[in-house]
């Protein structure tokens, strides 16, 4: 299933508040064709020792859930 990228990145507008907050954001990189989505992490995320957490229990949950066809989440960069 062909991933909706106008839908992910509305999604991911809505996570980067979170990740601004912190000093943080993301930039699409692109989507492969088994769905997964190739993230860079910038500013303060994208030294911390935490990003592989907030990729996984943060970003990657919410494309899961809210955008059809993701499976997954990697850091790139």
């Amino acid at each position: 299933m062909a991933v909706d990228t106008e839908l992910l990145e509305s999604v991911l507008d809505a996570v980067r508040p979170s990740l601004q907050a912190d000093g943080g954001d993301c930039v699409l990189v692109g989507v492969d064709d088994a769905g997964v989505v190739s993230l860079e992490l910038t500013g303060s995320c994208a030294g911390c020792s935490l990003s592989g957490l907030t990729l996984s229990q943060g970003i990657e949950r919410v494309l899961v859930e809210h955008v059809p066809g993701v499976t997954a989440v990697k850091a790139v960069g």
